[in-house]
């Protein structure tokens, strides 16, 4: 006999208690943040590697602050663009637009400065929600193991008030319980492979930004070297 004949998932969901129904409520909720950031993510990713790596191309043949401003200006509605413009204005701050004076090591301490800052909140921006990823990993299964000892305690405290324990009367409550250990996992697994796979993503783009940076500071290096 077939303990859970006309049984579905769906009717077993609906048979869990309000805390059960929370968890699993929850769980879903988590599933489709994760979803959403890692596809989000992936994207902005691979379009903004694509960028500074023809932005990369483009620097190898830039020699002068002149050719420098020539390549921001054709790359301004991009990632890179936007790095350059920024450490752009700010050199044409401190040297006040005279490109041909030659620069005080305490105005290129600055730049240096400016570059170091500009660099590390673009690459902040970049791991932003990240961490959403590898706490929902954690947090699902710690939420599914929850669930299932919530309803673990209401399948015993069945028992208690009927008297019976026979396979019969326990297997739909515990399964039931289970239901939020299967959920839990169904987030957390997935959850943990796409913060993964995105911070290999997310390092790879690192280094590819910082090798801009580098080339930048290097044509820039020529106001010092004067």
């Amino acid at each position: 006999m077939n303990i859970f004949a006309g049984n579905s998932m769906w009717q077993l969901i609906l048979q869990s208690d309000a805390t059960g129904k929370l968890v699993l409520l929850v769980l879903f909720g988590m599933s489709v943040l994760c979803w959403a950031i890692f596809l989000g993510k992936l994207l902005i990713f691979c379009l903004k590697n694509k960028q500074f790596n023809v932005a990369n191309k483009k620097l190898r043949n830039v020699k002068n602050i002149t050719q420098l401003s020539e390549c921001a200006s054709s790359m301004r509605n991009s990632a890179p663009g936007h790095f350059l413009v920024q450490n752009l204005a700010f050199l044409h701050e401190v040297t006040n637009g005279n490109y041909e004076q030659k620069m005080s090591e305490t105005d290129w301490l600055l730049i240096e400065k400016n570059c170091d800052n500009t660099l590390e909140t673009m690459i902040l921006e970049n791991e932003f929600y990240l961490p959403i990823l590898s706490t929902s990993a954690a947090v699902a299964t710690l939420l599914g193991l929850f669930g299932t000892v919530w309803g673990l305690v209401h399948a015993f405290m069945r028992i208690s008030e009927t008297q019976v324990a026979d396979i019969a009367t326990i297997a739909p409550g515990i399964a039931e319980a289970l239901i939020t250990t299967l959920a839990g996992l169904i987030v957390a697994i997935p959850a943990f492979v796409m913060f993964n796979y995105l911070q290999t993503h997310f390092r790879r783009l690192e280094h590819t930004i910082i090798v801009f940076a580098d080339r930048m500071m290097f044509v820039m290096q020529q106001l010092r070297e004067r």
